[in-house]
């Protein structure tokens, strides 16, 4: 038997917990690269590489032959060859790096990476070293581009994974029915919605009635009938008949439009990483300038033989060399990189803070319908009694609830699998809240709850059985029983394995359903610890028990899928909703959707944030390890320009590469 997790009563008043305010935008490289990349977007947000890619062509047919020819340039009057060709190259290359650090100076903020490399090219045009001014601003171009690049293929992951969602709905006009975008539907417009599809808005119905699948929103499995008048949410799933529903929400209201907007907007909440290499950069960018202007200035003074042009130069080179692109790039880029891996594989990260955060769970909560469970009702077991057999009992009861709508009997039919003939089945009677009675080859059937069994006094040995139970009796004779359970998901357990494979301590599952299923599906899974009979509020209490003993660096995730769920969502470290049939709550409250419904997507995603975490500090380490080697180089006069080019470009290309690794 599993260890139950006993929850104290406390109060939910801390639901709003701090992850989910809203944080101000990146610092200001984001601002800056955003600012200047705008162009080289269209209006979806997509790389426009042709925009990227012509600009470098026409740069490079003037560098290359610059480079090539650079000895007879120089030698033309007053080297103005050399300036015909090296200038232009440096002003396309270098302008929006010109244009950001003359910004940010007028706004008070003088030192950052671009103004390292204004000051340090410029003095390098100052003391003729044209092609390495060119270099630096050119090599700096490329890796905007890769890093555009890598971003893009992000966005895109996160595009096409939002829209395998529904994005169409019927609407009514003139009496026709248009497929068209939910987006253009409005307020009071009238929608079709068939068997089978989900509801894209929510509305009133005006026509028809229903079976609704609801457990998306509310965790129960079992579908509610829906007539005229009533409200219908989107997210439901339609199961029977055609509805006809008034629209009373737009669909910018709705998960799929504020997941978008979400996304658009996750680096706004950024790792703690992230946030750490932003001060680190604010204190080592003046200490770079004023070392920097320190080995300009003192070695001519106080060393016998030190012209001022060389040690100027020996400056400009460590000027370069210092520049933190490497990090300020590579860094943010290689969480953006985790968020769009995680995307190619159905789950979408609301921000790079939940990647770190992820490395640190050490207790992972699961709510039980809809997460670890299909959600929908399947025949599990077959009890025959007085004379009866297995497939005599199924065929029984397939033919009692053969008319039936309710999903218990579609779900005995499916089991049964054959035809039936409906002439065998006479007086279809359904008594409601108890069961069904019927003639079945003139002998009456009934099929029901034990409530029916007392309510015709039928003897049978067994009034407390676990689970769903269809009991079944002939002519007044007990036949037996049929057990109806919620179907786990095939990757339920896979999931839970795969989690204590990669270290995390504990397993919990927190459920509405009574004991003893609670018990069954623990032991099933191999589940740590579970809590049954739960209300919402009750879920809130235990993750509150949970989070105040998960230790002092431990992180408490909990996946749910319903609007009940959406308070514990809330409430844990990091909440991860189900969203490929999750409900809009769900989606908007959590940290991390699931797409594709998959548990086993959770191991994947702490997967995802520990490769990350990795990456990430592979290029911190790397990164200041080559500077440091090479402002050592250039102080001594060892390292050239080009060697500069190469710590500070080359650096954070490698750095960029790296960090796309994540993706695949």
């Amino acid at each position: 038997m599993k260890q139950k997790v006993h929850s104290e009563s406390s109060g939910c008043s801390n639901c709003e917990h701090d992850h989910h305010e809203n944080h101000n935008h990146a610092h200001n490289h984001d601002e800056n690269h955003n600012h200047d990349h705008d162009h080289n977007h269209d209006g979806s947000g997509e790389l426009n590489l042709k925009n990227e890619i012509l600009p470098l062509v026409a740069i490079l047919s003037l560098y290359a032959p610059g480079v090539i020819f650079e000895n007879q340039l120089h030698n033309t009057f007053y080297s103005i060859g050399e300036y015909l060709l090296f200038i232009p190259a440096y002003l396309l290359s270098g302008w929006s790096v010109l244009k950001t650090a003359g910004r940010n100076i007028l706004k008070g903020r003088v030192f950052d990476e671009t103004f390292l490399m204004t000051v340090a090219t410029l003095g390098a045009i100052a003391i003729h070293k044209l092609p390495e001014a060119v270099g630096v601003m050119l090599f700096y171009k490329i890796g905007e581009l890769f890093q555009d690049i890598a971003v893009s293929r992000s966005r895109s992951s996160i595009k096409a994974l939002l829209e395998v969602r529904p994005d169409y709905a019927n609407i009514q006009i003139e009496g026709e029915l248009k497929k068209v975008p939910p987006e253009t539907v409005n307020i009071g417009d009238i929608i079709v919605v068939k068997p089978g599809e989900k509801i894209p808005l929510d509305g009133e119905i005006i026509d028809g009635n229903s079976q609704v699948d609801t457990s998306a929103l509310t965790g129960e499995s079992v579908p509610r009938s829906v007539r005229l008048g009533e409200t219908v949410l989107a997210g439901m799933i339609n199961k029977m008949g055609v509805l006809s529903i008034k629209v009373t929400k737009l669909f910018d209201d709705s998960s799929i439009a504020k997941i978008v907007d979400l996304v658009q907007n996750a680096k706004s909440k950024k790792a703690e990483t992230e946030k750490f290499i932003t001060k680190f950069a604010r204190y080592y960018t003046p200490i770079v300038v004023f070392t920097s202007l320190a080995v300009a200035i003192l070695p001519p003074l106080f060393i016998s033989g030190a012209t001022s042009s060389e040690w100027v130069y020996r400056a400009l080179i460590l000027l370069v060399i210092s520049c933190p692109c490497g990090l300020v790039i590579s860094i943010p880029l290689g969480y953006f990189g985790g968020v769009g891996g995680a995307a190619k594989r159905g789950i979408l990260v609301k921000g790079s803070t939940f990647l770190d955060t992820l490395n640190a769970v050490n207790t992972v909560v699961f709510d039980k319908t809809g997460t670890l469970t299909q959600g929908v009702f399947k025949v599990v077991e077959i009890v025959p009694k007085n004379g009866y057999n297995e497939p005599e009992l199924l065929q029984l009861a397939a033919k009692v609830e053969s008319h039936s709508n309710h999903p218990i009997a579609q779900s005995i039919l499916k089991a049964y699998g054959g035809k039936i003939d409906d002439s065998e089945v006479r007086d279809y009677e359904e008594i409601a809240g108890y069961g069904i009675k019927a003639k079945i080859e003139n002998r009456v059937a009934i099929a029901g709850s034990d409530r029916l069994l007392h309510r015709e006094n039928i003897a049978h040995d067994n009034c407390q059985l676990e689970g769903t139970v269809v009991h079944l009796a002939v002519d007044n004779i007990y036949a037996g029983y049929i057990v109806i359970a919620d179907e786990l998901k095939e990757d339920a357990r896979q999931a839970i394995q795969a989690l204590k494979r990669m270290g995390v301590e504990r397993t919990v599952m927190l459920t509405g359903d009574n004991q003893a299923i609670a018990s069954r599906i623990a032991e099933q899974l191999g589940i740590d610890a579970y809590e049954a009979e739960l209300l919402p509020e009750a879920k809130v209490n235990a993750i509150e028990k949970l989070l105040s003993t998960a230790g002092k660096h431990g992180k408490v995730a909990f996946v749910g899928d319903g609007i009940n769920d959406a308070p514990v969502i809330a409430r844990a470290d990091v909440g991860m909703a189900m969203g490929g049939l999750g409900s809009d709550a769900a989606i908007e409250t959590a940290d991390i959707v699931i797409m594709t419904d998959a548990p086993s997507k959770v191991a994947e995603a702490i997967q995802i944030a520990r490769k990350t975490r990795t990456i990430v500090w592979q290029n911190i380490i790397f990164a200041l390890a080559i500077k440091a080697v090479f402002i050592g180089l250039g102080i001594f006069g060892i390292a050239t320009m080009w060697e500069a080019v190469f710590a500070d470009v080359g650096v954070a290309l490698l750095a960029i590469f790296n960090a796309t690794r994540v993706m695949k």
